[in-house]
């Protein structure tokens, strides 16, 4: 496994993120997110659990073929390493539906609670929504993007899985849709933040013309026939009133650096690494006016 001053001198040349360790794991942090009280959320790396062989070693994908106590063990290590008791691991499937998780519902058959063995059956989704505190949202990717949002002022959270798939369905626009009919938010207010995936050195397509909308056609990487999805989500993220500076990307490819984050096209027998956001207890919601 790569050594840990691999990783930091990877990080060091990233201006949006910070790296720092979180009981004992090696986790990436959005700079412009860190300066929230009561807002918690981490990228894990592939190192510190307990997995062997290709899933080696922080592995929290249960469809890997990975042993899935281990696999536990695992996701446990993550949430508790963040303070978290609970979690949402969604079965996720490249479609576009968001899963919402409100105040005053009856999640928990949705959750995983650390205190319980027996694992729930996750739901079926490639986003979660939620304005609840002390639940740890979780999405797992290797090459994917994993896309955090925030609004501040109404203390909503959200994280997307967005494969290539998820980006040519926009299941960041129907994210963004449901955070501000459900939840009453303005796009004005979140902050994104999008997770090491696969880079426009590594994203080729050759069969672009039949698989990819002519909207992403000018994203295409010079005369290669790799495209740039980090500059296309934030797109996504901009046409839906985002403001551009509060999108950030860590711009560390997966594919490239396969030793410290799981990459499927690199190799097909591969774990799934976490990106991990929630809110504490301590974060008071502010009142604000309904929408009009």
């Amino acid at each position: 496994m790569a050594s840990l001053e691999s990783l930091r001198s990877i990080i060091d040349g990233v201006a949006a993120v910070d790296w720092r360790r979180a009981a004992g794991l090696d986790t990436l942090e959005f700079k412009h997110l860190t300066g929230y009280p009561g807002l918690i959320h981490s990228i894990f790396t592939r190192h510190g659990g307990y997995s062997s062989g290709p899933f080696s070693e922080l592995n929290i994908g249960l469809s890997c073929g990975d042993d899935p106590q281990t696999i536990a063990q695992n996701r446990t290590l993550m949430l508790t390493a963040l303070g978290f008791k609970t979690g949402v691991f969604i079965d996720q499937v490249h479609g576009d539906d968001i899963l919402v998780l409100q105040q005053g519902m009856d999640y928990r058959k949705t959750v995983w609670c650390l205190e319980e063995k027996k694992m729930p059956q996750p739901v079926c989704a490639d986003g979660v929504v939620s304005d609840i505190q002390e639940l740890g949202i979780v999405i797992q990717t290797a090459d994917c993007q994993a896309v955090i949002l925030f609004d501040p002022v109404r203390q909503v959270v959200a994280n997307v899985h967005v494969g290539w798939r998820g980006s040519v369905a926009n299941i960041l626009k129907k994210c963004i849709l449901v955070m501000t009919d459900a939840f009453g938010c303005y796009p004005k207010d979140i902050i994104g933040g999008i997770s090491p995936s696969l880079g426009p050195c590594c994203a080729e397509f050759i069969h672009y013309r039949k698989e990819l909308p002519k909207t992403f056609w000018p994203y295409r990487c010079g005369k290669s026939d790799c495209f740039d999805f980090w500059q296309i989500s934030r797109m996504q993220l901009v046409e839906m009133g985002i403001p551009s500076e509060n999108v950030a990307a860590a711009n560390i490819c997966t594919k490239c650096h396969c030793n410290h984050f799981f990459s499927y096209r690199t190799n097909r027998v591969t774990g799934r690494f976490g990106t991990v956001v929630g809110l504490k207890k301590r974060c008071v919601k502010k009142r604000v006016p309904p929408r009009l």
